[in-house]
């Protein structure tokens, strides 16, 4: 087992990152290591192991065997523990200007215990403009050690003076096939239940092995595909869309109070504060800007729950357009293939094209800061019609 297992069907991209940690080992032992470069773009539609790739390039650039995966320097890195491995992501809408200065001020340190000090910015389409501008200085003058690992759906989703500075990995959606077999092998998923479940993931790694492996994944997943056949009338598409809404808020609410009360008790405990005395200076302030930080999340989590939906809506619309025009094609969610057979029969190609503008059109509504209810109910009564 090595560091690279995890990249499901990025055969391309592991070979790209090896040859680049022989050319950093090279440069440490004084050569030119031309393929090393200090910055790394990480670019791929979502599930494709972005994150994972940047980790694994991470760990073998730290690993004395180029990662090997079994020692602990591989499992602290892979961990998020490696002292010399910072991970940004954001729970939030945002990354902002003063976690990138953090950043950038350890960037410019020595290695500690490892070879080279690695920041990995899990979320960099998130980044502020000012957070942007920061990370840029960095970039443009980098310390000799360090290695800057940034990833984004696109390339576009990075300023372009960031872009130009940064050597770009493309990873690709990970085949059915691959995905299966990975489920089969990792998560012991009976062959038939790990192809259903990377084909209704459609190549995203994390949603497939969260389908093959929990029961109220699937669930969720059936009661969304239960939707089109469902809209029978304006009430039972206000229904939907309210069902939609408080399910995602539900979700937001759950995971959000399982981190909130830790999150509170560590800034009080930072602070030596007291339910009952008096509060010192500062504290205040770091309360008000972590409550708006919490706020940023469940809305966050709430939006991606809601575009989870949307998602899987597509691809039924997308099965319903495949039989209307050719039939015999092999569908996304072949377990509700009667479903979608009904919704084909009862409509015409140009109508279920419409239906598939409308789920993008929400989607892109939601990302402008759409109220959800009121995009929810305006895209259901237009699949209803």
């Amino acid at each position: 087992m090595t560091v690279w297992d995890d990249l499901v069907g990025q055969d391309s991209v592991v070979e790209i990152l090896r040859t680049a940690v022989a050319s950093a080992q090279e440069r440490l032992a004084g050569g030119k290591g031309a393929a090393m470069t200090h910055a790394w773009l990480f670019t791929g539609p979502p599930g494709s192991g972005r994150s994972n790739a940047a980790r694994a390039f991470a760990a073998a650039l730290q690993c004395l065997d180029g990662g090997c995966g079994e020692c602990q320097t591989c499992r602290t890195t892979l961990a998020g523990a490696h002292p010399d491995v910072s991970l940004v992501s954001t729970d939030g809408l945002s990354i902002d200007v003063a976690e990138v200065r953090e950043q950038v001020r350890l960037a410019a340190l020595r290695p500690g215990s490892g070879r080279w000090q690695v920041v990995v910015v899990e979320d960099a389409d998130r980044l502020t403009e000012k957070a942007a501008d920061a990370l840029l200085k960095s970039l443009e003058e980098p310390p000799p050690r360090t290695v800057w690992m940034l990833c984004a759906p696109t390339a576009e989703d990075v300023i372009v003076t960031i872009r130009s500075r940064s050597r770009q990995v493309v990873l690709r959606t990970p085949p059915v096939a691959a995905v299966a077999q990975m489920l089969t092998a990792r998560e012991q998923v009976a062959p038939d239940l790990a192809l259903q479940a990377a084909r209704a993931a459609q190549g995203h790694v994390g949603r497939a092995r969260a389908l093959a492996t929990k029961e109220a994944v699937r669930e969720r997943r059936r009661a969304v595909l239960a939707i089109p056949g469902s809209l029978t009338s304006v009430g039972a598409c206000l229904d939907a869309a309210a069902t939609i809404t408080q399910t995602a808020s539900a979700q937001a609410d759950e995971v959000a109070e399982r981190l909130e009360d830790s999150e509170r008790d560590a800034l009080k405990m930072e602070f030596g504060v007291e339910d009952r005395g008096r509060r010192p200076a500062g504290y205040a302030g770091r309360l008000a800007t972590l409550e708006k930080d919490q706020k940023r999340r469940r809305t966050r989590i709430a939006r991606d729950s809601i575009d989870g939906v949307l998602i899987d809506l597509l691809s039924y619309y997308r099965d319903v357009l495949a039989t209307q025009t050719a039939p015999g094609a092999e569908l996304v969610n072949a377990d509700v293939a009667d479903g979608v057979r009904r919704l084909a029969d009862a409509g015409s190609p140009e109508q279920t094209l419409v239906r598939i503008e409308a789920i993008l059109g929400c989607r892109e509504a939601l990302e402008a800061n759409a109220a959800p209810q009121l995009a929810l109910e305006h895209l259901l009564l237009t699949l209803r019609h």
